[in-house]
């Protein structure tokens, strides 16, 4: 059974014979889907997991694409539903984007922002001026998260100074967002306005590229990181590229047959019900020969195109961990996907386990 994770080529679930919050020194956490709901409120079982995990020295950093707040407007909410934080916990694509400008452009320059508050506050920070106008003589244009109430003539102001040629950042380029209400229009789907009306490509610092992970790694002094997320492209695909291990829950936007399909650098090291995943041990995947794998008392093989699944009771009363069934599961399809994304017929298995 590892100790850490099992690298970047991977084929099945890792192991752990500690708990998460002891292998690893620090959990960074992504907050929708992980932490709390769209709508704000703490998801089941979190606030008590990561009291437990900090307790047992474990440090927690909150790591989230969202340009929008200010990290002490993170912080207070999540000290609102139960979990205490202060700015220096929270880690924002806006901080990664403005790092990115000020190691390119003069100190003291003028960067136009399209966007709101956390933008101009990170700025700041790293001394640069936020400006409003592309007549205020900017250096560089900004771009990240600016709410659903963002008008669209901040979208023309961009076009008109990337037009210009002036370079152009962008916080992150996540198409969507999730909200109380539903699913919105993320960054992403402005950044693709602007491209458009411009032709032009923006340096992107948000997950899951290398500038927010140089960021979180430089504000928190991780040093054996875990990243935990719920977001396969974003949070996962960003500890591939970061070289670290990652816990996916699934208690957000990712279910147990997406996973399933995931392509290798979408591939988490481990998966859990929710974050009672940090203080647990995780399970090996044994490999049970002729093309099956076995977690727990689940059977995972792959027959005609479709990925079959046996459970066996360890005793009297016993009762077979779901999870456990798609760690199973994840090993027989990522082996046979290879480097591919998985095309196998999974409804028939996920019925059983009740997903």
């Amino acid at each position: 059974m590892t100790e850490i994770g099992q690298g970047r080529g991977r084929k099945r679930p890792g192991g752990s014979a500690r708990a998460l919050s002891e292998a690893y020194d620090t959990a960074l956490l992504d907050l929708d889907g992980v932490v709390y709901y769209a709508g704000g409120d703490a998801i089941p079982y979190a606030v008590e997991a990561l009291e437990a995990a900090r307790s047992g020295g474990m440090h927690l950093a909150y790591v989230t694409n969202n340009a929008l707040r200010t990290p002490d407007a993170v912080a207070q909410h999540l000290t609102r539903i139960g979990v205490p934080a202060a700015a220096d916990d929270v880690i924002t694509s806006a901080q990664a984007v403005a790092r990115l400008i000020a190691d390119e452009v003069p100190p003291g320059s003028r960067v136009l922002v399209i966007g709101g508050e956390g933008l101009r506050v990170a700025l700041r920070e790293r001394g640069l001026v936020p400006v409003e106008s592309a007549d205020d003589d900017p250096v560089a244009v900004v771009q990240g998260y600016g709410g659903p109430e963002l008008p669209w003539g901040r979208l023309a102001e961009a076009s008109y100074a990337v037009g210009r040629g002036l370079p152009w950042y962008a916080s992150n380029t996540d198409l969507t967002i999730p909200s109380a209400r539903g699913i919105g229009p993320g960054n992403g789907a402005a950044v693709e306005v602007v491209r458009i009306a411009t032709g032009a490509e923006p340096k992107v610092a948000g997950k899951p590229l290398p500038p927010m992970h140089r960021e979180t790694v430089l504000r928190t002094g991780a040093e054996r990181p875990l990243v935990v997320g719920d977001r396969l492209d974003t949070d996962i695909e960003g500890a591939f590229n970061g070289d670290v291990d990652s816990l996916l829950v699934l208690t957000g936007v990712t279910d147990a047959a997406r996973l399933l399909a995931a392509v290798p650098e979408h591939r988490p090291t481990y998966v859990a019900a929710d974050l009672r995943g940090l203080l647990a041990a995780q399970p090996e995947v044994v490999d049970a020969g002729d093309g099956a794998f076995r977690c727990g008392g689940w059977t995972a093989s792959v027959s005609g195109g479709a990925l079959l699944l046996d459970g066996t009771r360890g005793g009297e009363g016993d009762a077979l961990d779901p999870v456990d069934g798609v760690r199973a599961l994840c090993a027989a399809a990522w082996t046979d996907a290879g480097e591919g994304a998985c095309g196998l017929d999974a409804g028939k298995a996920l019925e059983r386990l009740g997903l």
